[in-house]
């Protein structure tokens, strides 16, 4: 039997020995690249000390914690205990009429003057919605269009998606939700590069020629969430998830493509531990229609408040193949994935990290990550630079309403993985899926560092740039010097001499300056400029250089970067 569907199986007994309990209400989670992030983010660091967001290390944020906020702040507001500039009360304001199956008061606000056929947008957030007693519906659409001009470029660049959002809720106990659009898109001359080289489009799977040198392809997205327990809900899903409180991650980010996973997820006290079991795809080239192998990953997190304004992480992972099946030693739950994997003979791939997140002064946030792939001490003390020292850290924080400008935000990380980090000598086993990185889009052998700038000067209106810089070395040739996470690490040429970084010397920087204003809710009018150049000082690596300006729309959907 598959394990995949063993593990389907399983479930449905469990939950079938559980329908007799009582469930308790339930939640659909945020989007990808929600615009209410950096909302939540300014909430988490003005209240310090808001157990629910403290704990949300893993995204995306649960709509229930987002609702639960919204009626907290607001509250807090009236009394004059929180401070909220008028575009804080507006994105408030939108943040509980998106998640208004969470609301509790007047959602008179909500509704709209001049409903379609009555009921066509009778509310400002959702094309239909139905709320009844133990029922809840919201059905969008989702739209994106986005022209571009690129310097030295004969050819439009542009994206084109369409598609719809579904999300509804039963009985206050199970939570469904799904998202489908169809895209088709000509990238930026480097991203282009991009999908050439790996065979993939970032962030989505199958995908086709579009008009010679576009590209089509579906992202399909769904899940169920429900509790079998008052601290004790589950996910089943086909989607992303990120774990971390930067722009970037260097334990799971939501960069590849969605993958199938089931998720637990426990939190009581000061406590949030999650599981997740997940199919994934190792690195292949589609020659048909033929079936894609299979890979899998089992995931642990577990967050503690140590106290009300500081929360810490301890990760652990584990990827491996099994010619389509899955190891159930890591079914476990509560066992250490690293001795389970010796037990197993230590064939596979396993990875421990550590997270921070400090809320200071109700001004900023501090936050960082530290992953282990493999670490001798006695070899970093002996400084030759040995091969097998594969980590990666990332430190980072946040500062709001800088100078006393209201809205005004900032953002700086630093990001570093060494040679060889998330790869393994099985090519199954390196930390990838669909030909893409689970962690950094650079993979690894880099150091990188990223500055955003926020300002929402107006409700309706928000500014931003951004700036990533990052120096990595880069192979020439068949051997590894460690920064191609899908090369096995076997094919080094030696054991000593990888500083970071190693190999060919490349430098890149990918600036963009972005305004979004909010024509009518969640429909957005971009206008972007982006500029993306990397080259090398020896020559051995082509040089390249871009310049897009964009102008674009988009309802009900996060904007399309290339910020790699």
């Amino acid at each position: 039997m598959p394990e995949m569907q063993f593990i389907i199986k399983i479930l449905g007994r469990f939950l079938i020995f559980c329908l007799p309990l009582p469930l308790f209400a339930q939640s659909v989670f945020l989007p990808q690249g929600s615009r209410h992030n950096p909302f939540l983010d300014r909430m988490e660091i003005k209240l310090q000390s808001y157990q629910a967001l403290n704990l949300s290390t893993i995204k995306p944020f649960s709509r229930k914690t987002a609702g639960e906020l919204g009626i907290y702040a607001d509250s807090l507001s009236r009394l004059n205990q929180l401070s909220l500039s008028s575009a804080d009360k507006y994105n408030l304001s939108i943040l509980q009429m998106d998640n208004s199956e969470w609301f509790h008061g007047d959602s008179s606000a909500f509704f709209s003057k001049r409903p379609i056929l009555k009921s066509i947008y009778r509310t400002k957030a959702n094309f239909l919605e139905v709320i009844e007693k133990d029922f809840f519906l919201a059905l969008n659409p989702v739209l994106q269009f986005q022209l571009s001009s690129e310097k030295d470029n004969s050819e439009r660049v542009f994206v084109n998606t369409r598609g719809l959002t579904l999300r509804g809720m039963i009985a206050r106990k199970v939570g469904f939700y799904t998202y489908f659009t169809d895209n088709q898109e000509r990238m930026p001359g480097f991203a282009s590069n991009f999908v050439n080289t790996l065979r993939a489009i970032p962030g989505a799977g199958f995908y086709k020629p579009f008009k010679r040198t576009g590209w089509d392809y579906i992202d399909g997205r769904g899940g169920i969430t429900f509790n079998v327990a008052k601290y004790i809900d589950f996910r089943f899903a086909y989607d992303k998830n990120f774990i971390g409180n930067g722009y970037r991650s260097l334990l799971l980010s939501d960069f590849s493509n969605s993958a199938l996973f089931l998720q637990v997820n426990t939190r009581i006290w000061k406590l949030n531990y999650q599981n997740i079991y997940m199919e994934l795809n190792p690195q292949f080239v589609k020659t048909g229609d033929n079936l894609v192998d299979k890979k899998y990953a089992t995931i642990h997190h577990l967050s503690l408040d140590v106290t009300p304004w500081l929360n810490v992480g301890l990760f652990e992972a584990v990827i491996f193949g099994r010619k389509n099946s899955f190891e159930l030693t890591y079914l476990n739950p509560i066992i250490f994935l690293r001795l389970a994997e010796q037990q197993n003979g230590s064939p596979d791939n396993a990875l421990i990290g550590f997270d921070l997140k400090a809320n200071v002064a109700k001004r900023a946030q501090l936050y960082a990550q530290l992953m282990l792939d493999e670490f001798v001490l006695k070899e970093i003390k002996a400084g030759k630079g040995w091969w097998g020292n594969k980590f990666a850290l990332q430190l980072g924080g946040k500062y709001i309403d800088l100078f006393g400008i209201r809205n005004l935000d900032i953002q700086g990380e630093l990001n570093l993985a060494r040679p060889f980090t998330y790869s393994h000598y099985d090519s199954s086993a390196n930390y990838s899926h669909y030909n893409q990185p689970l962690a950094h889009p650079l993979g690894a052998n880099f150091i990188e560092g990223v500055g955003i700038i926020r300002y929402q000067p107006l409700p309706k209106l928000t500014m931003s740039a951004r700036l990533i810089a990052w120096t990595q070395g880069v192979d020439t040739g068949a051997s590894s010097s460690g920064s191609n996470i899908f090369k096995l690490y076997t094919l080094r040429t030696t054991d000593y001499g990888f500083g970071l970084p190693s190999g060919v010397k490349t430098k890149g920087l990918n600036l963009q300056m972005l305004a979004s204003y909010e024509l009518r809710t969640n429909l957005f009018l971009d206008a972007a400029l982006l500029i993306r150049n990397r080259n090398s000082a020896s020559g051995l690596v082509s040089a390249t250089e871009s310049s897009t300006i964009t102008a674009g729309l988009r309802l009900n959907i996060f904007r399309r970067e290339y910020d790699y």
